[in-house]
C-alpha cells in the first residue's frame, strides 16, 4: 500500500545502535518490498473470502455458512489458519511501517517534517471510512493510518529501541490476547464452565451471546442478498458505525509493535540484504517451520472440539499471535533472499501488484461486491468453501493481468497517484 520512494542506501546498525550505511542499490531494494507486498495483497483476499462472500461470522465460525461449508472434517479451516490468516495482513503491517519510514526518508531530504506524514496518514483514514461505511466493513486501513500516528511519535528513536519496543509490545499483545479468548474457550466449551454456580451462569450467558452474535449479521446478510444497498449502507453508518473503533481497539497491540517493528527492520537494512544471508534462510525457515506445527497443533485442539464459536476465536485470535510473529518474520526473511531471483514473468507481475497495491485492496473490494452482492452476479451466501477460493483465483488472475500493463503506460496505480496528489496537494502527472 506503501508507494515506493527513492532512498539513497540501505541503512544497517552497528553495535551500538548507531546507523550505518550499507552499499546496496535502490532498485533492489524497492523491488523486494514490491513483491512482497504483492504477495500480501494477494494472500490478503484470500484470508478475507469468506467475509466477502459468506456472513462475516463465518470468516471464523463454520457453522454460519449459509450452505454447508464444502469442507469435509474443517481441513481447509485448518490449512487456512495455518497458512493466510494473520499472516498476510502481518505482512501488510510490517511493511506499513517500513513505508512510513521510506516515505519520511524522501521528505526529510526535501526539507518537509512529520507534519506532511500526518497528513498523509489522515488522507488515508479517509480513505478506510470511505471504504469501511460505503463498500466492506473488514477494512484496515482506517486503524492502520490511526496506529500510523503514533508510530509517527517513534520514528527518531534509535533502530534498537524501536526493534525491542516493537517485540516487547506484541508479546504484551500475546499475552492478553490469549488471556481474555481462552477464557471465554474454557468457560463455554470445557467442563471448567461448570466447576462451579457462578461459571455456569456465565456459560450460559456466552451460550446465548452466540446466537445474538449471528442475529446480529442478519441485517446486513439479508440487505446483501435483496440488493439493498441503501439500507445496507444506512445499517452500517447507523448501527455499526461503532466498528471501526472497535478493530481499532482489537488490533493495536498487534498493530502498533509490528509497525514499528517494521520501521526498525527497514532501518537495520533487513529488506537491504543487509543480514548474512545463510542465517536469513536457516531462521526464515525455521519461523515458518515451527510456527505451522504450533498453528497445525491448534487447529488440531479445535477441529477435537468440534470447530466452536469460541473456540475458533480462540485460535485465530487468542493462542495465534505468538506463532504467526515467527511465519511473518520468517516469511519476509526468505523473501528478502529468495524474490531478487524472481525475474520470471509471473515475479514481475507479483511485483506490479505491489506496487499497485493500495488499488488492489481497494479494487478488490469492489470486485468482490459485484460478485457477490444482490445488485449485481448475487452470489452471496450460495458458495462453499472450495467455490470461494476458486474466485480467490480467478480474482488473482484478475490482479495479476492488469497491474504491468497499467504501470507499463502510468507512473502510479489510479489510487496510488490519487492519495499522492491529495497528499502534497497538487496534481502529478499521470501517464509517463
Amino acid at each position: 500500500m506503501n508507494e515506493a520512494l527513492s532512498v539513497s542506501a540501505a541503512e544497517g546498525m552497528s553495535a551500538d545502535g548507531s546507523v550505518a550505511v550499507a552499499p546496496v542499490t535502490e532498485g533492489s531494494r524497492i523491488e523486494t518490498l514490491d513483491f512482497i507486498r504483492g504477495l500480501a495483497v494477494m494472500g490478503i483476499l484470500a484470508a478475507n473470502i469468506v467475509a466477502f462472500g459468506q456472513p462475516f461470522e463465518a470468516y471464523m465460525y463454520p457453522t454460519a455458512f449459509k450452505v454447508d461449508a464444502g469442507d469435509p472434517g474443517g481441513w481447509m479451516w485448518i490449512a487456512q489458519f495455518i497458512l493466510i490468516d494473520g499472516k498476510m495482513r502481518g505482512l501488510f503491517t510490517l511493511l506499513f511501517g517500513a513505508g512510513m519510514y521510506l516515505f519520511m526518508e524522501k521528505a526529510w531530504a526535501k526539507g518537509a517534517t512529520r507534519g506532511l506524514q500526518a497528513w498523509r496518514l489522515a488522507i488515508l483514514m479517509a480513505f478506510g471510512v470511505i471504504h469501511n461505511f460505503l463498500i466492506w466493513p473488514g477494512d484496515i486501513l482506517f486503524y492502520y493510518a490511526a496506529i500510523g500516528f503514533l508510530v509517527l511519535a517513534c520514528l527518531n528513536w534509535r533502530p534498537k529501541t524501536q526493534l525491542w519496543v516493537g517485540l516487547g509490545g506484541y508479546m504484551i499483545g500475546v499475552l492478553f490476547y490469549a488471556a481474555s479468548m481462552s477464557m471465554q474457550w474454557l468457560i463455554a466449551d470445557t467442563p471448567f464452565g461448570t466447576s462451579s454456580p457462578g461459571l455456569a451462569e456465565q456459560r450460559s450467558n456466552l451460550l446465548a451471546q452466540i446466537d445474538k452474535s449471528l442475529a446480529a449479521g442478519d441485517v446486513s446478510s439479508s440487505a446483501i442478498i435483496a440488493g439493498d444497498y441503501g439500507a445496507l449502507v444506512m445499517h452500517r453508518i447507523t448501527e455499526e458505525w461503532h466498528l471501526p473503533l472497535v478493530n481499532l481497539v482489537l488490533f493495536s497491540l498487534e498493530t502498533f509493535p509490528l509497525m514499528l517493528i517494521g520501521v526498525a527492520l527497514y532501518r537495520m537494512g533487513f529488506f537491504s540484504g543487509a543480514f548474512d544471508r545463510a542465517k536469513m534462510v536457516r531462521w526464515g525457515w525455521v519461523g515458518m517451520i515451527l510456527g505451522a506445527l504450533a498453528h497445525l497443533a491448534m487447529g488440531l485442539v479445535i477441529k477435537a472440539g468440534g470447530f466452536t464459536f469460541y473456540g475458533t476465536m480462540a485460535a485465530l485470535i487468542g493462542w495465534s499471535p505468538l506463532p504467526r510473529l515467527w511465519m511473518v518474520l520468517g516469511f519476509a526473511a526468505l523473501m528478502v533472499v529468495y524474490a531478487p531471483s524472481a525475474t520470471g514473468w509471473l515475479g514481475e507481475r507479483v511485483r506490479a501488484a505491489g506496487r499497485a497495491a493500495f488499488t488492489n485492496y481497494l479494487g478488490t473490494s469492489v470486485v468482490m461486491m459485484l460478485v457477490f452482492h444482490g445488485w449485481a452476479l448475487g452470489l452471496f451466501g450460495q458458495l462453499n468453501r472450495p467455490q470461494l477460493y476458486i474466485v480467490v483465483a480467478l480474482a488473482w488472475v484478475l490482479m495479476l493481468a492488469w497491474s504491468k500493463p497499467w504501470l507499463e503506460r502510468y507512473r502510479y496505480g489510479p489510487l496510488e497517484w490519487l492519495w499522492r496528489c491529495l497528499t502534497y496537494r497538487t496534481v502529478f502527472p499521470l501517464r509517463k
